[in-house]
């Protein structure tokens, strides 16, 4: 079999290639027309971020058995035609994870000793010890936000400096914050309130870019230092320019940018900030382990062997796959409900099915379902390889439960778990010829809605004119309710009302919801 290595890597990876018996071709130069000619001659094809594998290579691609993405992401590949083709795609999660750690205390440590300022005065001719006086992190909080690898990890080595360190990630349970001796704040404001240095390890979302603005840098300690090494744009620049201005904050570390390279961009005038052009995993170890672990997944997927970091590949058999598959968007729906309602770290998810689909084994639907709960509030990009992952790491209890009949459904998924001191349960299941998804039961309340991108739900007494008390304010704001269902126990008791709406419902909205109409649940999430 051959392998073209399209994209430079670690000669290790590719010393490993060969060393399993593979001929290997390493054309680092060669054209986007150049590897529409040739990959129809490959069975396995390696790149990092440069190369699109577009869906006109996969198609051109007749004995293409594997694509290897050398880092994180595969964005530049085409996911949809590979899987089609029954082309294996294979990333290196891993690879850099303790580089990007090492670099945010890299910065933090500039931050706090003006090295990078210190340097180049003495370089200049200068000698100014009182202008570079620094502070020492012994003892000094560390705020993180986001506690998945990087952010673990970050923790673990400020833990070794000394530094006091508490952390707010609503995905990690209490246990868990307790085994790795980190405080847990209750919200993203208990962190700002007491760090006098701060790190944000979070994915890039509609949520987290530019999170930080007016209202965050007021929250903060006078003098706070900050790092950004995970995305871009979580910082809104003119807050931050002003922050830095007045003092508020002391120094800035920053690895990424909205645009790179940045130019133009205000941080770079500021002395106090110290500014890298998104080193994270530039080191010759995070080179060469992306290098020999993609070399790994490549001789397995050729080999037909498991291929653990796989984005694509079904983890069960073919006849269990083909009963599973219509459940997948079910599964992955319910997983993302359940996120949003669930209001505190997670410590356990129940997964039950219920129905003929429990005779098939049912682990791809358990790990959509988990990629549900973390897709979008992690820093990396969630799959059905690494999303069991993301449970071990944050202590989170996974069961699976089947029972072979249901009364109300022919088939039903049940997620059930706990979120500190609370149970949340959520349910779904498959209606008409096309197996349109439903959500059937949520709270333990009977429902019947269709998934939708914008949707909300209140829980409240079942009083008369609720309904029309939670339409007029929407209406009020033009926004349109396309679809609303209401479940409730018995009459006169607790009811939940959901709704699918055209726009999302800002919070002042449903603030105004809660206080006008007397309801003391209410939540709008974005599916």
């Amino acid at each position: 079999m051959k392998v073209l290595v399209k994209e430079k890597i670690a000669q290790a990876g590719i010393d490993k290639l060969k060393a399993a018996g593979f001929k290997v071709d390493v054309k680092i130069g060669m054209s986007a027309d150049e590897l529409l000619d040739a990959i129809g001659e490959y069975d396995a094809l390696i790149v990092r971020s440069a190369t699109q594998v577009t869906g006109e290579v996969i198609n051109r691609a007749d004995n293409l058995k594997v694509v290897g993405r050398a880092g994180i992401g595969v964005d530049n590949v085409n996911l949809e035609a590979a899987t089609k083709r029954g082309i294996i795609v294979a990333n290196a999660p891993q690879s850099n994870i303790v580089s990007a750690a090492e670099h945010t205390v890299a910065l933090m440590l500039a931050c706090a000793r003006n090295i990078a300022q210190a340097s180049a005065s003495v370089k200049a001719g200068k000698w100014e010890r009182s202008k570079f006086q620094g502070v020492e992190v012994y003892e000094k909080v560390l705020g993180i936000i986001g506690l998945g690898r990087i952010g673990t990890l970050v923790a673990q080595r400020a833990i070794g400096l000394g530094m006091k360190v508490t952390g707010y990630d609503p995905y990690v349970s209490k246990e868990r914050f307790a085994q790795l001796g980190i405080g847990r704040a209750a919200t993203i404001e208990d962190v700002l309130k007491v760090a006098d240095f701060l790190t944000v390890h979070l994915p890039k979302t509609k949520e987290t870019i530019g999170m930080f603005g007016d209202r965050e840098f007021a929250i903060m300690k006078d003098g706070v230092r900050l790092v950004n090494t995970a995305r871009g744009g979580i910082y809104q620049i003119d807050p931050l320019v002003g922050a830095l201005k007045s003092g508020k904050v002391a120094a800035v570390g920053i690895d990424v940018f909205d645009a790179e390279p940045p130019v133009g961009n205000p941080l770079l005038e500021f002395e106090q900030t110290v500014c890298t052009p998104h080193l994270g995993a530039s080191t010759v170890e995070a080179q060469d382990r992306a290098g020999t672990q993609i070399a790994d997944q490549v001789i397995a997927g050729l080999k037909g062997e498991f291929v653990s970091n796989a984005v694509n590949i079904p983890l069960i058999s073919v006849e269990a796959m083909e009963a599973v598959k219509p459940f997948l968007s079910l599964a992955e729906k319910l997983g993302k409900l359940f996120n949003k309602l669930a209001e505190e770290g997670i410590h356990s998810l129940d997964i039950e099915y219920v129905g003929p689909i429990s005779k098939y084994d049912t682990k791809l639907l358990t790990i959509a379902v988990l990629k549900g709960v973390f897709d979008g509030v992690v820093e990396e990009q969630v799959n059905y390889v690494n999303a069991p992952i993301f449970a071990e790491e944050r202590g989170i209890e996974v069961n699976e439960s089947k029972k072979q009949s249901s009364q109300d459904y022919l088939n039903v998924i049940r997620v059930r778990g706990r979120d500190g001191g609370n149970d949340v349960m959520v349910a779904g299941t498959l209606v008409g010829k096309k197996n349109q998804d439903r959500f059937v039961n949520i709270y333990e309340f009977d429902i019947d809605m269709v998934p939708s991108k914008y949707m909300a739900f209140f829980r409240y007494e079942d009083t008369p004119g609720m309904i029309g008390k939670v339409g007029t304010i929407l209406g009020k704001y033009n926004i349109n309710i396309a679809n609303m269902q209401v479940g409730r126990r018995k009459i006169g008791g607790e009811a939940l009302m959901g709704l699918n709406v055209d726009i999302p419902i800002p919070d002042n909205v449903i603030e105004e919801i809660k206080s006008s109409a007397g309801i003391a649940f209410a939540k709008f999430m974005v599916l």
